[in-house]
């Protein structure tokens, strides 16, 4: 079989990491932390929190799509987290 037909193995949901990137005060931001902490803990995976007005980096990128969630470091959702989409995106 072709390399890029093989199916590729699937993370343990444990070993992986979603980044909130927001900054304090957005609501928006506030309502992504309670999915993500939620999905996290039920999946076992761990997260992190970027605040966006830290890191000059992180602002210039995603300014005006806060909050901005990343799986293992790839852009995985913006502005709103549906729950069923992180844990499929997490492998649970």
């Amino acid at each position: 079989m072709a390399p890029l037909l093989r199916r590729t193995q699937r993370k343990n949901p444990a070993d992986r990491t979603v980044t909130l990137i927001g900054k304090p005060g957005c609501h928006l931001c506030d309502d992504a932390q309670q999915v993500i902490e939620a999905v996290c803990a039920e999946t076992g995976a761990g997260w992190e929190k970027k605040d966006i007005t830290e890191d000059e980096e992180l602002y210039r990128k995603y300014w005006e799509q806060i909050p901005v969630i990343l799986v293992d470091g790839a852009q995985h959702d913006f502005w709103r987290v549906d729950p069923q989409r992180l844990r499929k995106a997490l492998g649970a």
